[in-house]
C-alpha cells in the first residue's frame, strides 16, 4: 500500500537513480566523449554525495556505435529491463535525434551533451530533454560573424555527409550571409573518411579566405591533416576555421594544427576553477578534459540538483525543476536553462597556439574573445519549438 501511494517516479526505499551513459566508446567522437564522458558522469555522482535522498545513485554505459537504430535498441533495452531514469551524451545528432523520440515517448530525461544539432531544442524539443554544451547555430553563428569581423570576406564549406554537418553548413552559412560574408564553394565527404586530399585541393583553388570544417571527430584531424600537407594554410591566404577538440589537437600536434580557429564552449585554463576541476580529471583519466565531458559532469549534476528539490524522478517534473534551477558552476558561471531545453552560457573563440607558444603538453589554446550565450544561441522565438508558447 505504501508503494502504491507513492507518486510516479519517487525515490522510494529500495531504489534510487540510475544514469546511463549512451556514447561512443571506440569511434571518431570517442576522444571528445567516450570513456572520459563516463568518468566525468560518476565524478559528478561522487562529487553530489553518491546518492539521492538516501537511495544509491548507479551510472552505466553503453557504445552507441555512431548508429541511430543500435542506440535507440540499447535506450529501449535500457528503459524496459534496467529501469534506467536518464540518459546522458547520445553524441552524434542523428543518434540524439532517434533516442530523444524514445526517450519522450518513455517519460525518460535526455541530458544532450555531445550532440550539436540545432533542430533538438527547436522543431524536435521535448518537455524531457535538455542540449547542455553547444549546438550548431552557435558555433555557426561565431565561425561566421567572428571570422567576417577578423577580415575575412569569402567562405569554402568542407562538410560531412551527415545531419550534423548539413546542419552546421546550413547555421554557418546564414551567419556569414548576415555578417556581408559570402559562400564561394562547398564539398561533401561521407562519414569517417580518410584522404582528404582531393578536397583540399578544391578548397585551396576556391581560394576562398577561411576553409570550413563541417565536420567532427577524427574526420577533422584527417582533414586538418591533409590541409597542413598541402599548405593550405601556409602563405598566411587561407584559414582553417571548425570545431575542434583539445585531445584533436594534442593527437594533431601544434605543428600541424597553430592557427586553427575554433569555436569553444570550455577551456581547461580559463580560470582557476576550471583548473581545479581539470587538475582533477586527469588525475583520474591521464588526458586533459574537453568541452564535452567537462559539460557532461555539470549536466549530471545539475540534473541531480533537480531530482533532490522535486522528490522524484518523474522526468517532465525533474526537467521542469533544472528548468527552474540557476546554472552555476565551473562549466558555465552564470548559465541558464531555457523553456526549449537549450542552456545559454558563455562561448569563447580560441585559436590553436604554435609550438614556441606553448609552456607545456596541455597549453595548447589561447582565448581570442567571449561571447555572452544569449548574443549567440538562437533566439527563443526562432527554433520552433512547440513547447515555447508564440514560437
Amino acid at each position: 500500500m505504501a508503494a502504491l501511494g507513492r507518486p510516479r517516479g519517487a525515490i522510494g526505499a529500495s531504489d534510487g537513480v540510475k544514469i546511463g551513459v549512451l556514447t561512443d566508446m571506440s569511434g571518431i567522437f570517442s576522444d571528445n566523449t567516450g570513456p572520459g564522458m563516463v568518468m566525468a558522469t560518476r565524478m559528478a555522482v561522487e562529487d553530489f554525495g553518491g546518492s539521492v535522498e538516501g537511495r544509491p545513485i548507479e551510472v552505466i554505459f553503453a557504445d552507441h556505435q555512431n548508429k541511430p537504430d543500435v542506440a535507440a535498441a540499447i535506450a529501449r533495452d535500457w528503459i524496459a529491463t534496467q529501469s534506467v531514469d536518464v540518459i546522458v551524451d547520445a553524441v552524434g545528432t542523428a543518434v540524439a535525434l532517434a533516442v530523444q523520440s524514445l526517450a519522450a515517448a518513455k517519460d525518460r530525461v535526455l541530458l544532450n551533451v555531445g550532440s550539436g544539432g540545432s533542430d533538438l531544442t527547436g522543431r524536435a524539443c521535448t518537455p524531457v530533454s535538455v542540449q547542455w554544451v553547444w549546438d550548431t547555430y552557435a558555433v555557426g553563428t561565431i565561425l561566421g560573424q567572428a571570422m567576417v569581423d577578423r577580415g575575412a570576406k569569402t567562405f569554402f564549406f568542407v562538410t560531412a555527409d551527415y545531419t550534423y554537418g548539413e546542419q552546421m553548413q546550413r547555421d554557418a552559412t546564414r551567419a556569414i550571409l548576415a555578417a556581408g560574408g559570402q559562400v564561394v564553394g562547398r564539398t561533401r565527404h561521407p562519414f569517417g573518411m580518410t584522404d582528404f586530399s582531393s578536397i583540399m585541393l578544391e578548397a585551396a583553388s576556391s581560394k576562398a579566405d577561411v576553409v570550413v570544417l563541417a565536420n567532427a571527430g577524427k574526420d577533422t584531424i584527417n582533414a586538418v591533416k591533409s590541409a597542413t600537407e598541402f599548405r593550405l594554410t601556409a602563405d598566411g591566404r587561407q584559414s582553417l576555421a571548425g570545431l575542434i577538440g583539445i585531445r584533436e589537437i594534442r593527437a594533431l600536434g601544434l605543428s600541424t594544427a597553430q592557427g586553427v580557429v575554433t569555436p569553444s564552449f570550455f577551456y581547461w585554463d580559463r580560470d582557476e576553477e576550471t583548473r581545479k576541476f581539470a587538475d582533477r580529471f586527469i588525475k583520474r583519466t591521464g588526458f586533459m578534459p574537453g568541452e564535452l565531458q567537462a559539460g557532461g559532469y555539470s549536466a549530471v549534476f545539475h540534473y541531480l540538483k533537480a531530482v533532490a528539490k522535486a522528490g522524484t524522478k518523474d522526468a517532465r517534473t525533474v526537467v521542469r525543476s533544472m528548468k527552474s534551477l540557476p546554472v552555476s558552476d565551473f562549466f558555465a558561471p552564470h548559465g541558464t536553462l531555457r523553456e526549449d531545453g537549450r542552456m545559454i552560457h558563455d562561448l569563447y573563440l580560441v585559436q590553436v597556439k604554435s609550438p614556441a607558444e606553448s609552456r607545456n603538453e596541455w597549453d595548447l589554446m589561447r582565448i581570442l574573445a567571449t561571447y555572452p550565450g544569449e548574443k549567440v544561441f538562437r533566439p527563443l522565438q526562432d527554433g520552433g519549438c512547440p513547447l515555447v508558447v508564440g514560437g
